[in-house]
């Protein structure tokens, strides 16, 4: 089965609770930390293609108030006929 490569990523920013859906090939914590980083606008969105001028590391989001990131793959819907 293909993966979906659909993601939910939720965290807190400065306590409130926030999330996002993002579609990317892979995702692991680190990834997630950034991608909430720049959910919170605290990093630049890389252009499709290329990768981040920097990535935000979990220490430099945790100082800006990121914290608490989780990640999870989204399930795959399987259709039936009839």
């Amino acid at each position: 089965m293909k993966q979906t490569e659909i993601f939910v990523v939720e965290y807190k920013l400065h306590g409130h609770s926030k999330s996002f859906v993002i579609r990317t090939k892979k995702m692991r914590n680190e990834d997630a930390w950034h991608w909430a980083s720049c959910d919170a606008g605290l990093a630049p969105i890389p252009k499709p293609g290329k990768p981040p001028l920097k990535v935000m590391s979990r220490p430099q989001a945790e100082r800006f108030g990121v914290t608490d990131v989780k990640w999870r793959e989204t399930a795959a819907l399987e259709w039936m006929d009839g």
